[in-house]
């Protein structure tokens, strides 16, 4: 029975598996700085020509300016409410700096409860215990799926606004053009929205779980057993201890003589 269980989860396994890859790349996307690609004509500053926009900071090559820690690099954090600037950082940026902790969370969620349920299976733990088993799994798959919305939904922003070659407005100690000549897609969207999108797969095949036919079956056959064996035992016990209780005439009879 256990063998037979194990199979039924085959599939959720490697969910299980999938989800955690999707949780660390997300986890490593959040600290990427090429979110968004800036080319910029004006090399005086961003000797490249080039800067990373990420959801924490913005950076740059440079021969001029020099962050400590750098050889050649500048790089400004942008935090929300770092700065007096009005529209800064953008709404996109804010979205992500919130939204993508919480989807950590919620996948951390799902892998411990898909930990727990693919436990239960593997083990044999769910014998009579069927109904708790099913929604684990489904809860696993609603924490990916919620994983994947709250990731998703900040890079499809950003996405957006790089499709559309939207601008930031930075202050002026970033050192940043008020409009990029054009912008490109950085790393940490691309693989975010793959990542994302395998999160939402593992959601559907772990709400997709179904325990065999024989379990609830098994299961109720084996109540109405233990049932029935109480039930028997508490009328022989009771037959017994009346036996014992009465009297037998012929000893009494013999005791007289």
């Amino acid at each position: 029975m256990t063998r037979d269980l194990g199979r039924t989860a085959n599939s959720q396994l490697m969910a299980l598996w999938l989800s955690i890859v999707c949780w660390t790349v997300t986890t490593a996307t959040l600290g990427v700085v090429q979110w968004r690609v800036w080319y910029v004509r004006d090399t005086s500053v961003i000797t490249s020509g080039v800067a990373s926009v990420g959801v924490w900071k913005t950076c740059f090559d440079s021969h001029v300016l020099v962050s400590p820690g750098y050889l050649i690099m500048f790089c400004r954090g942008m935090a929300a409410g770092g700065s007096a600037a009005r529209d800064f950082p953008p709404s996109e940026i804010i979205a992500a700096q919130v939204l993508v902790p919480l989807a950590l969370v919620a996948g951390l969620g799902g892998n411990a409860v898909g930990v727990y349920a693919l436990r239960n299976v593997y083990f044999g733990l769910c014998k009579g215990r069927g109904r708790s088993v099913r929604l684990a799994f489904s809860c696993a798959g609603a924490l990916f799926l919620l994983s994947s919305a709250l990731s998703l939904g900040p890079l499809a922003w950003n996405l957006h606004a790089v499709l559309s070659n939207h601008t930031i407005a930075f202050p002026p100690e970033f050192h940043m053009p008020e409009a990029p000549t054009s912008q490109s897609l950085g790393t940490g969207i691309v693989v975010g929205m793959a990542a994302g999108l395998l999160m939402l797969v593992s959601g559907v095949v772990f709400l997709s779980y179904r325990p065999p036919p024989g379990v609830t079956s098994t299961t109720r056959a084996t109540r109405a057993w233990t049932a029935g064996s109480e039930a028997t035992s508490a009328v022989r016990g009771a037959a017994g201890g009346g036996a014992a209780g009465k009297d037998n005439p012929a000893f009494d009879s013999h005791e007289r003589l």
